[in-house]
């Protein structure tokens, strides 16, 4: 027999080469138990059966192999909410908890708003945003049928009934609305960048990552549709990469936006800009 911190020994030897050994052991463990961490460190001496520790065996040759852990467990956490995610959906990261951030900052909380999250995959943003502001109809889109499965899942899962998927392409499939609020975390990685062979990122769909030569492609439609979809006033808030603030700037300039800024994250970067449509 083989107990809780035997496993777990096992395992961050296994994964020595990770940064993040000790927490992907206990993440696939907590998985594979049903067990909040807690009881991880409550229970070292409790005793794996056959089917757990071949189940967690397995979980860890796959994420030796380099396989993300979310896609291994099939769930990852973002603003407190436990979303569903697939092969299909790029991976909710931490850093994109700025956009959401800045959208409830400058939007009024009170108000019947219509926001869309454009590209939503796992439907992360959209879900924020609904769950922290019921009065606002939160429209979420996606070129992909089997991201908006995902993203349909994670909000009945949460009992969100503010949020509405759309199929299409960006803004395509709302072209009809008038909006309050386009955000979105489009791809925006070089297409010849060498991170994208890099760590999780090998699993991830490229669709979702990366945009053109420089990795500017969809940024330069989403701030073009936003003077078609937005309201008078209305805000565009984009996430993009650390060293294509200037760049973003200078596409919502072209398009005639006004009140232009880019928020920096915690590091400093900045990692998000935002605009208003003239009246």
């Amino acid at each position: 027999m083989t107990s809780i911190a035997q496993a777990l020994q096992q395992a961050r030897a296994q994964l020595q080469t990770s940064d993040t050994a000790q927490l992907d052991a206990e993440v696939l463990m907590m998985h594979v138990l049903g067990k909040p961490r807690s009881y991880l460190h409550a229970w070292p001496e409790a005793q794996l059966d056959t089917k757990q520790l071949e189940q967690f065996t397995a979980l860890v040759e796959a994420r030796s192999a380099g396989q993300p852990v979310a896609y291994l467990t099939g769930q990852r956490e973002f603003w407190s909410l436990q979303l569903e995610v697939s092969e299909h959906t790029l991976i909710p990261r931490p850093d994109t908890e700025l956009l959401v951030e800045q959208t409830l900052a400058l939007l009024p909380a009170d108000e019947p708003l219509q926001v869309l999250d454009a590209g939503t995959g796992s439907g992360a943003i959209a879900l924020a945003l609904a769950h922290e502001r019921p009065h606002w109809q939160v429209f979420a889109s996606d070129r992909s049928p089997e991201c908006l499965v995902v993203a349909c899942h994670n909000a009945a899962r949460l009992g969100l009934g503010n949020i509405h998927f759309f199929t299409g392409h960006w803004c395509d499939a709302v072209a009809g609305q008038r909006l309050d609020a386009l955000v979105s975390n489009p791809p925006y990685i070089a297409e010849q960048d060498p991170h994208l062979g890099e760590g999780d990122v090998r699993f991830e769909p490229r669709s979702a990552l990366s945009a053109g030569s420089e990795g500017l492609d969809d940024l330069t439609q989403l701030a073009a549709a936003a003077t078609r979809v937005l309201k008078p006033g209305g805000h565009i808030l984009l996430e993009h990469g650390f060293e294509q603030a200037e760049a973003v700037r200078i596409l919502l300039k072209d398009n005639e936006l006004s009140e232009i800024s880019s928020i920096r994250d915690l590091a400093g970067h900045e990692r998000v800009s935002h605009a208003r449509k003239t009246a």
